[in-house]
């Protein structure tokens, strides 16, 4: 039981880690962006994970964890920043590579344009829970930043993959939160969060989730623009020396 959380996270970046090197693949080709840009992220997640804690926003049943703490968290928790990010961003690689973007950029705008006004909102309502509001208001800054200044042009894909990551991403969620188990490993202070769950999942993780795998992503895919060029330019040059 103490080993719980440290093995969901091994078993979250195992799979992704070995397939980093598949001959079809190359993901570790990419690295020297990936790693800078989940080192940044989880810089920013771990700060906030540490004052949420100490504020009692959230907190840690110790049955499940090994007992090595930095600071007031966890060392598994730490570890999640990175396991999750690292399986989320190598599915997005993936899946950027062998699906064409079928989405229309007009309903990939409106789309935005509601997801930024109703996470504001809802933000705004819940302005008083603390989880709620930072990490509504979180999303809705990054989706502006990213349509409105850098104008990225895969806001469409993201979206289609990152529902297709929910289904392992709240299977994670769900164990963290108590689904199986005799008690949560990660609990929740009723009075930050709005209340409604998905099983044992706060409606905010989702959210939350997002704002983890966006910001990593669009940090990974500014740095990795020329190397993720050279990565495909070598794939196709391989299948047609075949």
């Amino acid at each position: 039981m103490k080993c719980a959380y440290l093995l969901i996270d091994f078993f979250t970046l195992l799979v992704p880690l070995l397939f980093s090197f598949h001959p079809k693949l190359y993901f570790y080709r990419t690295w020297k962006a990936f790693f800078p840009a989940i080192f940044l992220t989880g810089i920013i997640f771990v700060l906030w994970d540490m004052y949420f804690t100490r504020l009692g926003v959230w907190g840690f049943n110790y049955t499940f964890v090994t007992g090595f703490n930095m600071i007031n968290l966890p060392f598994e928790e730490v570890l999640f920043f990175f396991c999750i990010p690292y399986s989320c961003v190598f599915t997005f690689y993936c899946l950027n590579i062998f699906f064409k973007d079928l989405s229309n950029p007009l309903f990939v705008q409106i789309v935005t344009n509601i997801l930024i006004a109703a996470l504001i909102v809802i933000g705004l309502v819940f302005v008083r829970r603390k989880y709620t509001a930072s990490s509504f208001f979180l999303l809705a800054g990054l989706l502006v930043f990213a349509n409105y200044f850098l104008k990225v042009s895969w806001l469409g894909k993201f979206y289609i993959i990152y529902a297709i990551l929910l289904i392992p991403f709240l299977i994670v969620n769900g164990i963290l939160t108590g689904t199986g188990l005799s008690a949560p490993i990660v609990w929740y202070n009723k009075a930050e969060i709005i209340g409604v769950r998905i099983l044992t999942i706060p409606l905010e993780d989702v959210f939350y989730g997002m704002d983890l795998i966006f910001l990593n992503t669009l940090i990974y895919k500014y740095l990795s623009r020329d190397r993720l060029s050279n990565v495909l330019l070598g794939q196709k040059s391989a299948k047609e020396g075949k």
